[in-house]
């Protein structure tokens, strides 16, 4: 059974900093949620918390076990992703180094498998009849098997637009797939299970949404953390994150600004919001988080037309900014990456898209760059 870390205190509003009791927040923060700016809810730890070290009997996430929700909990040996220096597309893009951090290293090859290990192990935890979850891929192939890692049932909401490799990689564990009209009659699949069935959800179904689920979300600040205690990393002026609702650059944020507070880094990289369309530079810009962002292209795991509230706190508090990134520029960079060993996802391409966007405008405070490469090629048609 997993074991809930003793020092974890509660979750706390990224909006209005309310604070709850170590419980199940699906839709977030109550008092946000009331008042009609629905908002995400993150862990907050006791003042014993141990500080980040060096772990010699734990490897890749499990290392970090003190500083998450689940102290311990069951490991496909997610974490410790290589940084991967790219010096001839550094050369061609103009700076100084670029580097990749290999989220496709994971075990079902994308970033998804630090939030699962997390999320599985509160559903287990708190006996959920099953786990669920609605993906056009990477997240539904990874709780699929962490679900079945943990022996919980598991139902992923899709639509018939998912790939077959995708698609198959999900049946191949034995959860149950639910195909859905369009991405808005997922979100009210999800939802009929958790009200109603009690189905512990990963991902959100509000409308506007909320962050992932927060036990789940905190595993990406292991991320954070791995960057952390790299030189490479702290010494770069930017680092790029792929980014639709924002669980996986809110997690980079918060690892990254433990360890400043504990005196592991210097300094913290700037952060870049890499979408695949207008959505959270305009939001930047002045529009209301809560509506609608029409846009459509082939980087189907950050699609989608809505913006979170934490995407936004983590660019203010990371002093981040979004750059929106074409599909033809993004398929010209997949080949380019390709070409120096790299075969990734489309929307995990989209981080190099955006440093040469910026490098095309004369950027000169960017010298040293590194880019989340969210998840390999290999799963997408």
């Amino acid at each position: 059974m997993p074991i809930l870390n003793p020092h974890l205190a509660g979750f706390e509003c990224v909006r209005c900093a309310a604070r709850f009791p170590v419980a199940d927040y699906p839709e977030g923060c109550p008092v946000c949620l009331d008042a009609g700016y629905p908002a995400s809810v993150v862990p907050f730890y006791d003042a014993d918390l141990p500080k980040l070290g060096p772990s010699v009997e734990r490897h890749g996430m499990a290392r970090f076990g003190a500083r998450l929700p689940y102290s311990d909990f069951n490991t496909l040996g997610e974490g410790d992703t290589p940084l991967v220096s790219l010096p001839r597309l550094a050369d061609e893009l103009g700076l100084e180094s670029l580097h990749a951090k290999l989220e496709s290293a994971n075990p079902t090859g994308s970033h998804k498998d630090r939030m699962s290990a997390q999320f599985v192990a509160r559903a287990k935890h708190r006996g959920a009849p099953a786990v669920i979850a609605a993906s056009s891929g990477n997240a539904g192939a990874s709780l699929a098997a962490y679900a079945a890692l943990a022996d919980i049932p598991c139902t992923i909401v899709t639509t018939r637009s998912m790939t077959p490799a995708w698609r198959r990689a999900i049946d191949m564990t034995g959860a149950e797939i639910v195909y859905a009209e369009d991405s808005m009659q997922r979100w009210e699949i999800v939802r009929q299970k958790v009200r109603e069935e009690g189905y512990a959800t990963a991902t959100n179904y509000l409308d506007p949404p909320v962050g992932s689920d927060p036990y789940g979300v905190e595993g990406y600040k292991t991320l954070g953390y791995e960057l952390a205690q790299d030189s490479r990393a702290t010494e770069a002026d930017v680092v790029v994150v792929p980014t639709s609702r924002g669980d996986l650059l809110w997690g980079i944020y918060r690892g990254l600004s433990e360890a400043l507070a504990m005196g592991l880094c210097r300094r913290m990289p700037s952060l870049l919001v890499a979408e695949p369309f207008p959505r959270i530079q305009r939001v930047l810009e002045g529009e209301d988080y809560r509506s609608h962002f029409k846009g459509a292209n082939k980087l189907a795991s950050i699609g989608g037309a809505t913006v979170t509230y934490q995407a936004l706190e983590a660019l203010r508090r990371g002093f981040g900014s979004a750059v929106a990134v074409s599909e033809a520029d993004t398929l010209s960079d997949q080949k380019a990456l390709a070409r120096n060993g790299l075969y990734l996802e489309l929307s995990a391409v989209a981080g190099v898209t955006a440093l040469r966007a910026l490098v095309k405008r004369s950027d000169k405070s960017i010298r040293r760059a590194i880019f989340v490469a969210t998840s390999h090629g290999y799963k997408e048609s």
